[in-house]
């Protein structure tokens, strides 16, 4: 379905340049943003077929051969030496038994694909997306997965803009499009064709997630129930939410009031108290951030001055300490812990 109301325009040719990763790239920085430094280059880069260990798994943005692929660096020297695989994504997220790659594959026809690989890189499943890869999850036991995919080539600051997003078991029960879910907002079942669904993190037991919704211009976070085939609303503005390991706050990026173009805050939401914060992010997060443990979130921005170039980075969530460079030339990034 498709989501209006949103006065802006973006030139969706970028978001397919860039491989539409949650359409990163094609929106404007921040003054602050430019004061950002960092390294130009990275550690010396080796090739493997599969990393172990406790890892960050992210997409590699180095200028090379390697571009594009995805890459690994330990969990205890993130600006060490990466290993770079011979699997291109363009999002990517891993866990310790399983790895989801949603994929542009361009040729005579461009198509798009999700891949899912197990521990050993041999692939256990594929499907089919309508469109530019956005978002991805596996579950913490490894037992579902999901993806996002724009329909049509769209991207999140279009006027307009359609996605699809499924959830699926590893062994291979599909539980469809969310949007067939049942869409509750204070009380009241919404029903209207605008009505979009996107960007999951899974709970912290194999029936409950999170997700966005959005209708009518307005989006909210939702929790879901498989079973119950539901989608609750249970806050306002939020947009691809992530769970955090204890299960006890969740981050989104948050929209700014008042801008020109779409600009994005990073919000955490304390599920207990229902106390929100802003973290001092100066820069327009177009991410699903990840978790690198309870109390620290990572997330990426493009570089302005390469396109299609970006870094990951680092935040604490008590609001405290702003961010720092956790990985240069980095993308969708996945933490790893065996």
């Amino acid at each position: 379905m498709s989501v209006s109301g949103r006065s802006i325009a973006v030139v969706l040719a970028s978001a397919l340049l860039l491989g539409g990763a949650g359409g990163y790239g094609i929106l404007a920085w921040s003054a602050a943003q430019e004061r950002r430094s960092g390294p130009s280059a990275v550690q010396a880069v080796s090739t493997d077929t599969i990393a172990t260990g406790d890892r960050v798994v992210f997409r590699n943005t180095a200028a090379g051969d390697g571009y594009g692929l995805v890459a690994s660096v330990p969990l205890a020297d993130p600006s060490g030496e990466r290993s770079v695989t011979a699997e291109a994504c363009d999002r990517v997220y891993a866990t310790a038994a399983l790895q989801m790659c949603l994929h542009i594959d361009r040729g005579i026809v461009t198509t798009f694909a999700a891949t899912l690989r197990g521990a050993d890189a041999i692939e256990l499943g594929s499907w089919p997306l309508p469109g530019i890869p956005s978002r991805t999850r596996v579950s913490a036991d490894s037992a579902l997965v999901a993806m996002t995919s724009f329909v049509t080539g769209h991207a999140y600051g279009t006027v307009a803009f359609s996605t699809q997003t499924t959830i699926s078991t590893t062994d291979g029960t599909d539980y469809g499009n969310l949007e067939e879910f049942a869409l509750l907002i204070g009380g009241e079942r919404v029903t209207a064709a605008d009505r979009n669904i996107w960007g999951v993190t899974f709970g912290t037991d194999d029936n409950t997630f999170f997700a966005t919704a959005a209708s009518a211009g307005r989006t909210w976070l939702v929790r879901g129930d498989l079973a119950a085939r539901s989608l609750t609303a249970i806050r306002e503005s939020a947009e691809c939410p992530s769970l955090s390991p204890d299960g006890r706050h969740v981050a989104y990026k948050k929209a700014v009031a008042g801008t020109a173009a779409p600009f994005w805050s990073i919000a955490v939401l304390d599920l207990g108290t229902g106390v929100e914060t802003i973290l001092p992010e100066p820069g327009n997060v177009d991410d699903q951030v990840e978790w690198l443990d309870d109390s620290t979130l990572l997330y990426g921005l493009p570089r302005k001055e390469t396109v299609g170039d970006s870094d990951v980075w680092s935040i604490p969530i008590d609001g405290d300490g702003g961010p720092r460079l956790f990985i240069p030339h980095a993308w969708s990034p996945s933490v790893v812990r065996t």
